[in-house]
């Protein structure tokens, strides 16, 4: 996403893309991308995230799994506006497929529930172009367990997308749906959008108009000390096991459960390499607890929600 959308100005093109397939050539395999993940470059083209994952991953689509979404329309006031609808969803895997440059995506997601139409009938669509060869699994992004039980019961779906991180919990009560109906957790925002490398504070200058990161409660001044606590518990914890907060982080979520797979996003080679290497951090369980007992007795303000003792 941040290539094009939401993290500042887009990268180019070119770069973009050269970045992209060097992350494949470093061992990532699974990349997330969506219809509606564009931006603005200099040159007043628009920057569409699907072309420069298809073009990036020319010559290897076999090697690595590919999800995208359909579903939402971003306003020019940062607004969002919902389609579910079949004739929608025809329309949407049409052009991704296209930009992608490829005959089939291998998890196709409904990006946003939209309260216009049930999940019976998104579910039926997607079934269709399973069986149509257009898609190979679909899922859902920021569902609900209701919505998803419903939607599952018509085909069966394989992921969920929704906002995990140790600031962002309260999607924790999926987990016990999720093993019933053996079901992926896909974690997006895993380090509640950069906070969680401590990298970034209120007085950081993010990257123009199109840096969704400015407007987020956890870089507010109160955000941030509420949040600066866990930062700083995390600091020893990450000096001892010789890793990078950011690392800890995706580490805690790994250990969690097997079936959690955060998708961290970053723009330079240098983070994509640091944030693969967390997969060699190892914590105990004893060790995820006393995070999770930590986490329990703070309070935090993240965008996408406020989680609370």
């Amino acid at each position: 996403m941040g290539f094009s959308h939401a993290m500042g100005e887009p990268v180019a093109k070119e770069q973009a893309v050269r970045t992209l397939r060097e992350a494949a050539e470093a061992g990532y395999d699974f990349f997330d991308t969506a219809e509606c993940y564009t931006g603005v470059l200099p040159d007043g083209s628009t920057s569409y995230n699907e072309e420069l994952v298809g073009k990036a991953l020319q010559g290897i689509r076999d090697k690595v799994v590919i999800a995208t979404k359909m579903g939402v329309y971003h306003n020019e006031d940062r607004t969002l506006s919902l389609d579910s609808s079949p004739t929608a969803i025809r329309k949407s895997i049409e052009g991704s497929l296209r930009r992608l440059g490829t005959d089939y995506v291998d998890l196709y997601y409904q990006h946003r529930i939209d309260p216009k139409v049930e999940p019976e009938v998104v579910a039926a669509t997607m079934k269709e172009l399973i069986k149509e060869g257009k898609i190979r699994a679909w899922g859902i992004s920021e569902t609900t367990e209701e919505y998803l039980r419903r939607a599952n019961a018509v085909c069966p779906v394989t992921a969920i997308e929704n906002r995990y991180s140790m600031m962002a919990r309260w999607h924790e009560s999926l987990f016990p749906v999720c093993e019933e109906l053996g079901i992926t957790f896909v974690a997006f925002s895993p380090m509640a959008n950069g906070f969680l490398t401590g990298k970034y504070s209120p007085k950081t200058k993010f990257e123009g108009s199109q840096d969704y990161r400015k407007q987020m409660p956890q870089y507010s001044e109160e955000g941030y000390e509420k949040g600066k606590k866990l930062l700083d518990f995390l600091t020893g914890l990450a000096e001892e096991k010789k890793a990078t907060l950011g690392q800890l982080s995706l580490a805690w979520m790994l250990a969690k459960k097997p079936y959690i797979i955060p998708i961290p996003g970053s723009r330079k080679l240098s983070r994509l390499k640091e944030n693969l290497a967390a997969a060699d951090v190892e914590l105990t369980a004893d060790e995820v607890a006393r995070i999770d007992t930590e986490l329990d007795g703070m309070d935090f303000e993240v965008f996408g929600g406020y989680a609370a003792r």
